[in-house]
């Protein structure tokens, strides 16, 4: 369906997002889960999602809180984990920059993997948007996501240990991360930066509070970066004119 209206770009971010509700679910529901082992009860659970909402961060702070790591840890953990909503708020710059302050600071608290994914894939392919439609396209990705891992956190804090284990919520979110990628491979430097950042990870999880992800990030960045600055000047060697 295409996109006419604010209204019409609102929705079909909604209908994008929607699949990911299956990710948001059940890892709504782990966090919920592991937070009450934590011994936290239901309204902290809660305000623990509602303030922070970024999954990764989350799960960071609550192991570190289970193993008493200072405060300061804690919270350099959780920012250095991160630290990719940074490179992707960079990213959606050109986008949603002049969009008006509270909306620019609303979509700054809802920038999540999924929400990015979507968003920078269709803000790339259909670049005659407006401003109003690419703001309401990305609030639309978040219309399942949000309120359902708010909903989840809460049913997991409820229900607590009685989930079993073999349910394997855990194993939802590298599948989530992966169906985020894939759509997002369209040229060979983003191949290269996948790749890079890949065989960056796997050697630095030695790194301690979580820092391998960082660094892998990095790598990936620089690697992309070069890949597309040589496959310019390859173009350009071929083809003068």
């Amino acid at each position: 369906m295409a996109i006419t209206t604010t209204k019409s770009a609102f929705w079909k971010g909604f209908r994008d997002g929607a699949p990911f509700l299956l990710v948001s679910g059940p890892f709504g529901l782990l966090f919920g889960v592991l937070a009450a082992e934590a011994g936290l009860i239901v309204p902290e659970a809660m305000i623990f999602s509602l303030s922070v909402f970024a999954g990764s961060a989350q799960f960071t702070a609550l192991q570190l809180m289970e193993e008493n790591t200072p405060l300061v840890i804690i919270l350099i953990s959780a920012l250095a984990v991160n630290l990719r909503v940074a490179m992707y708020s960079a990213s959606l710059t050109p986008y949603l920059g002049g969009a008006p302050l509270w909306q620019r600071a609303c979509a700054a608290y809802l920038t999540v993997d999924q929400s990015y994914a979507l968003s920078i894939v269709q803000f790339e392919t259909h670049p005659q948007m407006t401003l109003s439609q690419r703001m309401a396209y990305f609030f639309g990705t978040n219309g399942c996501v949000a309120p359902g891992w708010m909903i989840a956190t809460y049913i997991g804090a409820l229900v607590g240990t009685q989930i079993p284990a073999s349910w394997g919520l855990d194993f939802v979110l590298p599948l989530a991360f992966l169906a985020m990628i894939g759509p997002m491979l369209r040229t060979p430097a983003h191949v290269v930066a996948c790749f890079a950042a890949v065989a960056t990870a796997l050697p630095a999880t030695a790194l301690p509070y979580n820092l391998g992800l960082i660094v892998a990030g990095l790598v990936g960045m620089m690697a992309g970066a070069q890949a597309e600055v040589w496959l310019e000047r390859r173009q350009t060697a071929k083809d003068p004119s």
